[in-house]
């Protein structure tokens, strides 16, 4: 039965140490994605390169620092690593679109509403989406960027209600250490809940091209996973690589999921939305969220910070920082502190809310 893929590639496996485009490899890959697309499937692309690709033809002698530096680049990039899939692809009679996203598009729900529905039109049309990050005029900032196109690739899947989510290295998969310095160290084949001991596993600088490492793409493993979207992390550099990762024999990891794909609504609010505030619960609080499916009421809460008002989403953390989800609060800031730790009637006395849960069940999905 075809499937939705969607397929990350980034700058490492595309360009040289010393920036610009390897042709060959882009050939490559568009063989691979040409045999999915030929099967049925419908295929989607994230790729880097852009700012790899352009900052040698620009004129810089490595690979810039400054923001306003990577942007030029990823300006000029963007066109030629563009006219590459497009001539590679075009072999196979396919034809490739370009999508350029930000994490603003994702934060707004109408915007990324719109793409969904552009990208469910090519889909339709039997056209491939190759999407990447707007580099141009996205910021280094937290809440303005991506941070690596991993964490855009498992965005991308989870939008999409994507089958599988397939994110290339240089790697052949998650190993207990490093093993280019321990031979000793052994793959781990598959992964079915990303805790901390496997998050630990993973270093944290990619390549001198590159964003990411092996961490980020665990990350974005994490994402997909929640979205019930399965991943693989590992190498796809020969004929039929590619074809072997989609159909679960790949040299890498699998990270499976039972969960099933989340409404547009719940993905927004876990992973695009901009939370004002923090809620620190106690811990029967944090049980009722994670296991009982219950709201949020005043009593669990131990204290809340930022600036927060009714409508607003705010994270929720437990007593020792740790993120638990997120959720659509009904309270402000101020009205939150002065029913933080009291029962139900007593807030009703003393605070005139809407609702008195914190946080509706409705309006919440763990992030744990």
């Amino acid at each position: 039965m075809p499937d939705r893929i969607v397929v990350k590639i980034g700058s490492s496996s595309l360009t040289s140490e010393e920036g610009g485009l390897n042709k060959e490899r882009i050939g490559y890959f568009a063989r691979e994605l040409a045999f999915q697309h030929a099967e049925g499937h419908a295929v989607m692309l994230v790729t880097s390169g852009a700012v790899a690709a352009g900052f040698r033809r620009i004129g810089y002698v490595s690979r810039p620092k400054l923001v306003h530096e990577k942007q030029a680049a990823a300006a000029v990039g963007q066109a030629l690593l563009m006219q590459a899939y497009q001539e590679e692809l075009s072999k196979y009679g396919i034809v490739a679109a370009q999508i350029l996203l930000t994490r603003a598009d994702f934060s707004n729900r109408r915007r990324i509403q719109n793409a969904l529905m552009t990208i469910e039109e090519l889909l339709k049309q039997r056209i491939i989406p190759i999407i990447n990050e707007n580099d141009t005029v996205a910021t280094d900032e937290l809440v303005l960027k991506f941070g690596d196109n991993d964490n855009l690739s498992a965005l991308v899947a989870a939008l999409t209600k994507a089958s599988k989510l397939v994110i290339i290295t240089d790697m052949d998969g998650l190993y207990t250490e490093d093993p280019r310095i321990n031979p000793e160290a052994v793959k781990i084949g598959r992964v079915e809940q990303i805790s901390d001991d496997i998050l630990k596993l993973a270093g944290g600088a990619g390549s001198s091209v590159g964003t990411g490492g092996m961490r980020s793409k665990i990350e974005a493993a994490r994402v997909a996973m929640r979205g019930g979207v399965g991943a693989f992390i590992g190498k796809v550099t020969n004929e039929g690589d590619l074809a072997a990762a989609v159909n679960g024999v790949g040299s890498g990891t699998y990270f499976d999921t039972k969960l099933h794909s989340l409404s547009m609504k719940k993905q927004w609010l876990g992973f695009h939305s901009l939370p004002q505030g923090r809620i620190a619960v106690d811990d029967g609080a944090a049980h009722a969220l994670l296991a009982g499916g219950k709201s949020l009421l005043p009593a669990g809460v131990v204290n809340s910070t930022g600036d927060f008002h009714p409508g607003d989403v705010v994270e929720v953390v437990d007593r020792h920082g740790g993120t638990l989800g997120r959720g659509v609060v009904n309270y402000a800031a101020w009205q939150l502190q002065a029913a933080a730790g009291l029962g139900s009637e007593e807030v009703a006395r003393r605070v005139e809310v809407t609702r008195i849960e914190v946080i509706h069940r409705d309006e919440w999905i763990s992030l744990k």
